[in-house]
C-alpha cells in the first residue's frame, strides 16, 4: 500500500476496529503520525492500561477495574436487568431511571453461529436468581430475533423460581411516522400502549 510497513500495520490494525473502514483507518494512522512523541505514548499506555487492568466483574459480567463492580456493591439485587453486552449498560444507565443490578450475557443464542446456552452467561444468571434475594429480572436484550429468542428461553428457565419476569415495552419510536413503521413494530406498540 505505503511501501513503509510500519504505516501499512498501523492503518491495518485501525481499520480491524468495527465501523472503520480503509479510509477511516488511514486518517486515523496520518492523525496519530502528526503527533508529539509524548501523546503518541500517552495513547500507547492508555490502551495497554486498560487492556491490562480492565476485566469483567465475578457478579454481573460488566467491564471494571475491580473484582466487582461500583453497580453490584453499591445497589440493591432486588432487581436485574439483563443485557446482552457491557455497551448495553452504559446505554441503560445514560437515562439515569434503572436503579438495580445488571446482568451482561456476553452474547444471545444463535443457532446459526453456533451460540448455544452454555456459551453465554445464562448458568451465572440462574445461580444469582437461586441464590435468593431477586424479585425481578427484566429482559433488556435486542428487539431482533436472536434477542427475543435468548429472552424467551431465559424467561421460561426462571419461571420455577416464582420471580416477575419484564421484557422491555416496544413500540414506534418518538419522532417516526407509524406508516413507516413494521407490524411487529406497530403491533407491539399496541400491546404495551398505556393509559393517559
Amino acid at each position: 500500500m505505503n511501501q513503509i510497513e510500519s504505516l501499512d500495520r498501523l492503518i491495518n490494525y485501525f481499520s480491524n476496529l468495527p465501523g472503520v473502514g480503509a479510509k477511516t483507518a488511514q486518517r486515523y494512522a496520518y492523525f496519530i503520525l502528526n503527533q508529539n512523541k509524548e501523546y503518541v505514548k500517552d495513547f500507547a499506555n492508555a490502551l495497554i492500561d486498560a487492556n491490562t487492568n480492565i476485566k469483567y466483574c465475578k457478579v454481573c459480567g460488566n467491564f471494571t477495574d475491580k473484582e466487582v463492580c461500583d453497580i453490584c456493591t453499591k445497589r440493591d439485587n432486588k432487581i436485574i436487568c439483563v443485557v446482552k453486552e457491557p455497551k448495553d449498560v452504559l446505554a441503560i444507565e445514560k437515562v439515569k431511571e434503572f436503579k438495580g443490578q445488571y446482568h451482561v450475557l456476553h452474547g444471545t443464542l444463535s443457532p446459526l453461529d453456533n451460540r448455544g446456552p452454555d456459551d453465554i452467561r445464562i448458568k451465572e444468571l440462574l445461580q444469582r436468581v437461586q441464590a435468593g434475594g431477586v424479585e425481578e429480572v427484566i429482559m433488556a436484550t435486542n428487539p431482533d430475533v436472536e434477542g427475543e429468542a435468548t429472552a424467551m428461553y431465559i424467561s421460561k428457565l426462571l419461571k420455577p423460581f416464582g420471580i416477575k419476569i419484564t421484557r422491555l415495552s416496544q413500540g414506534v419510536s418518538m419522532g417516526s411516522d407509524i406508516e413507516y413503521a413494521d407490524e411487529v413494530t406497530l403491533s407491539r406498540a399496541i400491546e404495551d400502549r398505556k393509559e393517559i
